[in-house]
C-alpha cells in the first residue's frame, strides 16, 4: 500500500514539473501542406471568435514553407500539448501560452494534438472545476469555477483529421477573479485515458478581475444614442469575448451594440474603441484605459448626413430573428427586443424582421400583424413573412410585407403550402400586402462579365436559383411589386427588372441585406429610403410599392429625383407628354469616400461581397463618383460628383423621342425607382427585352416543372402560358 502511495505521489509530482508551461515538442513527421491547410483554418477560427493571432504571427504563418515553422508559430499559443500514443492513450502537458483568464468573460487557447495513432475520433475535455456554476452546491461551489469547451465548428471540423500533428482550439470561461487550480483532462474517447493521470494537465490560472465600464453615448446633437463598438485590447482580443455571447450580442459579430447607461465589464488595460451608427455616420476611433475602478466611457457620434431630415426614412425589409448565423438553442433565434437593438444601432428607421423555415413555429409566434411592441416613435420593426424553406422556395424566395395573416389557408405545416410562388403571392396581395422577390440576382447568373459602360445584358439566364427567377412570370399577372437589390451582384438583380420594364411592367426595386444570411456584418447593409411626411411602417411599404423609394448601401443617396416637374413616387410617376422632346432631369446627390481608394474592395468580381458599395463607383484614384441618367436601361449621361459628404444638385437634359423609364444611379451604391415619360399615350414596348422576356419564360419553365407538385403542374403550365401570351402581345406593339 505505501509503495502504491509512493509511485502516485512520483507520478503526480512528474506530472506537477511537466505542467509547468514548457515549449512543447517539435514533430518532424508530418508534410507540409496539410499542416499549412490545417494551420490556415485555425487562424480562421481564431479571427471568427474575436481572438486572433497577433498579426506578425499570422503573417509568418501565411509565409511559412516547413512544419517546423507552423509549429514554431502556434506553439507558444497552446496552453495544452495533448499526446496521443501509438495505442490511442491520451497524455496531456502545459505549453508555453500564458494562463491567463478573464473574470465572467471567456478566454480562446490552441491545445496541439500529436496523433501517433492517425485516429480520427471527437478531443474531447474535462474538468472537475467545471459544470453548473450558478447552481453548484456547497459541497462543492469552491470547486466549480470554469467552463469549458472545444471549438469543433466550421471552419474547424467536428473531430481530429488523422495527421500526425494538428491544433485544436480551447474556450475557458472564468466564474471568479485571482488565482485558481484547474484540472484539464482530454480523451479520444472512453478507454484512451492514459495510466497514471497523465492525460490530466494541473495548470494554475490568473483571472483578471472585470471593472464596469459604463457607456455614455451621445448622438450629433448631444442627445443618449445607441451605437454599436468594436472594442479590442492591445493584443487584437474581441470584447465582450464571441466565445460565448448571448441575446443581443451576437457571437458573430466583433461589435456590440451600448445605449447610454448600459456597460461592459473589462479587465484593467489599454483598449481600441471603434464605434459608428451605420452608414449615414463616419466611423470614429477612441482609446479607452481600464483601471480597477469602474469608469464612465463618453463616446461622441459624428453624422455625415440625415436623410429623415430631408424627408427619406431608411429601412430594410430582410431580416431574419433565426436562422443562419444565429443562435439556435435554447430557442429557435432571438427576441424582439435583441432585433431592435441592432436595428437602433445602425440608425436604421425600419427593421421588417421575416419568419422564414428555421425557427418558423417559434418566431410565427411574434407576428401581430402591426408593429411589434418594442417599437418607438423613431424606430419600427414589424414581423412579416419571407417565403424560404417552404415548397415553393425553388422557384424564388417571396418577401411578403404587411401580412394581415401569415399562415397560407388550409395548411398547418410549411410543407404544406404550395410548390411554386404565384399562388402565394396572389394570397398575399389579397390581403393588400405588398410583394416581392428576396436576393433576387441567385439563379439569374450573366454568364458574360458588364463591360465598363455597364450596358444592358441580353445574355440568357440559367434561372436555377433562388432569387428572382418566377418574377418573369409573376409580374404578367400582377403579382409582384418589387424585386429585391444589393444583397446580390447588381448585373444579375438589374438586367432582369431592365427587362421587365422595357416591356412596360412598372415593378419597383426594393433594398435588403437578408441579415444574416448573405451578411450577417450588420443589418441595414442594403436599404430602402422611402419618401415619407413622418415614420409610419404601414407608409413605408406602401412608399416601395408606389416607388417613392431609392435603394441604397447608405453611403450615397439620390434625394428627390423628378423628370420634368413630376416625382419619383409621385402621381404614378408619370409624365405624360403629347410628342417627343427634351426633359429636365433634376435630383439631390451625396456620397461619401474616404480620402484613400480601399484596395480590398475596389478590385473584387462583381460577384464578391459587398456587391454594392460606393467604393465600387470611385473613378480611379479620385473622391468622384459619377451620377448616371438611365433610360430604358442604358446610360446615356453622366455626371461626375464629389464624394466629400455634401449635398449637390444635379441636373441632366434629356432628349426622350419615345415612351421611356427614366432613373439616376450611382452604380454599385445606390438607384432610384423609375419615373415613366409617356410619348403619344404608347406604352413603353422595347421588342429586344420582349424578346429576351419570352426565352426567359420557356427557361424558367424547364427549371422549375420538375419540382412542382404533379397535381399542380396544370396550374402553373397555365401561369406560364398566359405570360408568355402577354409577352407576345406586348411584342406585336413594339415599334420595328
Amino acid at each position: 500500500m505505501r509503495l502504491g502511495h509512493t509511485a502516485r505521489f512520483l507520478c503526480t509530482l512528474a506530472c506537477a514539473l511537466a505542467a509547468r508551461g514548457e515549449k512543447l515538442p517539435t514533430v518532424a513527421n508530418v508534410e507540409w501542406q496539410p499542416l499549412a491547410a490545417q494551420a490556415e483554418r485555425v487562424a480562421a477560427a481564431l479571427e471568427l471568435l474575436g481572438d486572433p493571432l497577433p498579426a506578425a504571427d499570422h503573417a509568418a504563418l501565411k509565409a511559412s514553407k516547413t512544419v517546423e515553422a507552423i509549429q514554431d508559430i502556434l506553439d507558444k499559443h497552446c496552453l495544452v500539448g495533448v499526446n496521443i500514443n501509438p495505442e490511442s492513450r491520451v497524455k496531456a502537458q502545459q505549453g508555453e501560452a500564458a494562463a491567463e483568464l478573464m473574470e465572467q468573460g471567456w478566454r480562446t487557447f490552441l491545445i496541439k494534438v500529436h496523433n501517433e495513432a492517425g485516429i480520427t475520433a471527437v478531443l474531447a475535455v474535462d474538468s472537475p472545476n467545471a459544470g453548473q456554476l450558478a447552481n453548484a452546491s456547497a459541497g462543492v461551489v469552491g470547486r466549480k469555477w470554469m467552463d469549458l469547451q472545444m471549438f469543433n465548428r466550421q471552419p474547424l471540423k467536428g473531430h481530429l483529421s488523422g495527421l500526425e500533428v494538428e491544433y485544436r482550439i480551447l474556450q475557458i470561461y472564468s466564474k471568479d477573479a485571482g488565482k485558481r487550480e484547474g484540472k484539464l483532462s482530454f480523451d479520444a474517447g472512453q478507454g484512451t485515458q492514459d495510466l497514471g493521470f497523465r492525460s490530466e494537465a494541473d495548470i494554475l490560472f490568473t483571472a483578471k478581475a472585470a471593472t464596469k465600464v459604463t457607456f455614455r453615448v451621445l448622438d450629433w446633437d448631444n442627445q443618449p444614442a445607441t451605437a454599436g463598438f468594436e472594442i479590442r485590447d492591445e493584443k487584437a482580443r474581441v470584447y465582450p469575448s464571441q466565445a460565448k455571447r448571448l441575446g443581443g450580442d451576437f457571437f458573430f459579430h466583433p461589435q456590440v451594440y451600448r445605449s447610454t447607461g448600459e456597460s461592459v465589464n473589462l479587465p484593467p488595460g489599454r483598449y481600441t474603441v471603434k464605434y459608428s451608427r451605420g452608414p449615414e455616420y463616419r466611423g470614429k476611433t477612441q482609446q479607452l484605459v481600464v483601471g480597477t475602478q469602474p469608469v464612465e466611457a463618453v463616446f461622441r457620434l459624428e453624422r455625415w448626413i440625415d436623410p429623415a431630415k430631408l424627408g427619406w426614412y431608411s429601412g430594410d425589409h430582410h431580416i431574419h430573428a433565426a436562422g443562419c448565423a444565429h443562435y439556435e438553442r435554447p430557442t429557435e433565434g432571438v427576441y424582439p427586443q435583441d432585433m431592435m437593438r441592432h436595428v437602433m444601432g445602425e440608425d436604421l428607421k425600419i427593421g421588417s424582421v421575416l419568419t422564414w423555415g428555421p425557427g418558423w413555429y417559434f418566431q410565427k409566434t411574434f407576428f401581430e400583424g402591426k408593429d411589434n411592441a418594442v417599437s418607438t416613435k423613431d424606430y419600427k420593426i414589424r414581423y412579416d413573412v419571407e417565403v424560404s424553406g417552404h415548397p415553393s422556395s425553388h422557384t424564388g424566395h417571396l418577401v411578403l410585407l404587411g401580412l394581415k395573416e401569415q399562415d397560407f389557408p388550409g395548411t398547418h405545416r410549411i410543407e404544406d403550402w404550395p410548390s411554386w410562388g404565384i399562388p402565394i403571392l396572389k394570397w398575399a396581395k389579397g390581403q393588400s400586402a405588398v410583394t416581392g422577390y428576396a436576393h433576387s440576382g441567385w439563379g439569374l447568373v450573366i454568364p458574360e462579365p458588364p463591360g465598363e459602360v455597364k450596358r444592358l445584358s441580353y445574355a440568357p439566364m440559367p434561372f436555377d436559383g433562388i432569387g428572382a427567377n418566377e418574377y418573369i412570370v409573376s409580374v404578367t399577372h400582377g403579382a409582384t411589386d418589387f424585386i429585391s437589390t444589393v444583397d446580390t451582384p447588381w448585373p444579375y438583380e438589374l438586367t432582369i427588372w431592365y427587362h421587365t420594364l422595357n416591356s412596360g411592367y412598372r415593378t419597383r426595386i426594393s433594398g435588403e441585406t437578408d441579415f444574416p444570411c448573405i451578411s450577417g456584418e450588420r443589418v441595414g447593409l442594403g436599404r430602402s429610403y422611402v419618401k415619407q411626411k413622418a415614420l409610419d411602417y404601414a407608409d413605408w411599404v406602401e412608399g416601395i410599392r408606389e416607388g417613392r423609394n431609392y435603394v441604397s448601401d447608405g453611403r450615397s443617396h439620390i434625394f428627390d429625383f423628378q423628370v420634368g416637374g413630376v416625382a419619383m413616387g409621385m402621381n404614378g410617376s408619370e409624365l405624360m407628354m403629347p410628342k417627343s422632346g427634351g426633359v429636365r432631369v433634376r435630383a439631390k446627390v451625396a456620397a461619401l469616400l474616404d480620402e484613400s481608394p480601399d484596395t480590398s474592395i475596389r478590385g473584387l468580381r462583381v460577384d464578391e461581397k459587398p456587391f454594392w458599395h460606393v467604393e465600387r463607383a470611385r473613378l480611379g484614384t479620385s473622391r468622384k463618383v459619377p451620377v448616371e441618367l438611365i433610360v430604358n436601361g442604358e446610360p446615356m449621361a453622366r455626371r461626375e460628383i464629389e464624394a466629400d459628404g455634401s449635398v449637390q444638385d444635379v441636373v441632366f437634359d434629356a432628349q426622350i423621342d419615345r415612351s421611356s423609364w427614366i432613373a439616376l444611379r450611382i452604380l454599385p451604391s445606390s438607384h432610384t425607382n423609375p419615373v415613366w415619360v409617356t410619348v403619344g399615350g404608347k406604352p413603353v414596348r422595347e421588342r429586344r427585352s420582349i424578346e429576351w422576356a419570352l426565352d426567359a419564360v420557356d427557361r424558367c419553365y424547364r427549371q422549375k416543372i420538375g419540382r412542382i407538385r404533379l397535381p399542380e403542374q396544370g396550374e402553373l403550365t397555365r401561369a406560364y402560358d398566359f405570360a408568355k401570351e402577354q409577352y407576345r402581345s406586348r411584342l406585336q406593339e413594339a415599334r420595328q
